[in-house]
């Protein structure tokens, strides 16, 4: 039975473009040998990384689409373990539901006689299956979502920020310790008489 993944993952920043499409057959020839099918193929190009991998600060992200059994994972994770160019990687599980929503899209698209864009991947709905690591992608979306957010909620955010910081800075002043208070305190540690030592 196939399912539908999602394979990510981060190439060394310094592997030309011949190397990535032999990565991207070779990845190909696998999921076609189990009778499964590359569906897209996203190549975001050179990013920088949330972190350095491997002594690297940037790399060139590459994301798979695919339907294949899961029985052809292991050789995916193995084949993409063992290559000295990928700095990580990741496979998960599409959510059915929103493969289901793009396929309607994709045909209504078609049947319309436009072109229809290809749908963004989820990020958020997809469970993990397991690999050696995570990408970044997920921080990246995240943050990419959180950009757009409309102007007058981070105006609001940033209102309110203000407005506590004011109130903090200190409008109200500490009430003063009056001098009998002070001399009726107990005297600080430091203050305090050392004990005499006994004397053997």
């Amino acid at each position: 039975m196939r399912r539908d993944y999602e394979l990510g993952f981060i190439l060394h920043p310094e592997v030309n473009e011949e190397r990535t499409r032999t990565i991207l057959e070779r990845i190909e020839q696998i999921v076609t040998a189990h009778d499964g099918q590359v569906v897209r193929v996203n190549h975001w190009g050179r990013r920088r990384l949330a972190y350095p991998i491997q002594h690297q600060r940037d790399g060139i992200y590459v994301f798979v689409d695919m339907s294949v059994s899961p029985e052809t994972l292991p050789e995916l994770d193995r084949t993409l373990k063992v290559s000295e160019e990928v700095l990580r990687h990741l496979i998960k599980r599409r959510d059915p539901r929103v493969v289901q929503k793009e396929r309607e899209a994709y045909a209504a698209a078609s049947a319309a006689g436009v072109a229809p864009a290809p749908a963004p991947a989820s990020v958020a709905s997809e469970e993990l299956v397991g690999t050696s690591a995570e990408v970044e992608a997920a921080a990246g979306s995240a943050a990419d979502a959180g950009a757009e957010a409309p102007a007058d909620v981070s105006e609001a955010a940033t209102l309110s920020e203000s407005e506590s910081s004011e109130s903090a800075v200190g409008d109200e002043e500490a009430p003063a310790v009056s001098p009998e208070e002070m001399e009726s305190a107990p005297p600080a540690l430091d203050e305090q008489p050392a004990p005499e030592a006994e004397q053997a």
